[in-house]
C-alpha cells in the first residue's frame, strides 16, 4: 500500500484549532492536544450558553414587569391573564421595556387591560 502523507491537511485542522484556542492560557493556547480538548469545551458551553441566554433573559423580563405592577396594586400572573382575554399580543420583552422606559405607555395598558 502506499504512503498517504497528510501534511497540508492536517497542518490547516491543527491551525483552525489553535486559531480557536488564541486566548487561552498557557498550553490551553500552545499545544495541539490541550488545545483541542478545551476548544470542544469551549463550544460545548457556547451551545448550552445560547440556550441558557433565553431562559435568563426571560425570567428578567417578568421580574421586572411584576416589580413594575406591584406598584400599581397588581399581580404579574393575574396582568397577563387579562392581557390574553383583551387578546393584546405583546410579548414580555417589550412590556418589561416598557414598564422601565416608558411608565406613561405602561399605565395606558395597565388601565386598558382593567377595562
Amino acid at each position: 500500500m502506499t504512503r498517504v502523507k497528510r501534511g497540508n491537511v492536517a497542518i490547516k485542522r491543527r491551525k483552525k484549532i489553535l486559531r480557536l484556542a488564541k486566548g487561552y492560557r498557557g498550553s490551553h493556547s500552545k499545544l495541539f492536544r490541550i488545545a483541542n480538548q478545551q476548544v470542544m469545551k469551549a463550544l460545548k458551553y457556547a451551545y448550552t450558553g445560547r440556550k441558557l441566554k433565553k431562559r435568563n433573559f426571560r425570567s428578567l423580563w417578568i421580574i421586572r414587569i411584576n416589580a413594575a405592577l406591584r406598584q400599581k396594586k397588581l399581580k404579574y400572573n393575574s396582568f397577563i391573564s387579562m392581557l390574553k382575554k383583551q387578546n393584546i399580543g405583546l410579548n414580555r420583552k417589550v412590556i418589561s421595556q416598557l414598564a422601565v422606559i416608558d411608565n406613561e405607555t405602561f399605565d395606558w395598558l395597565i388601565e386598558k387591560v382593567k377595562k
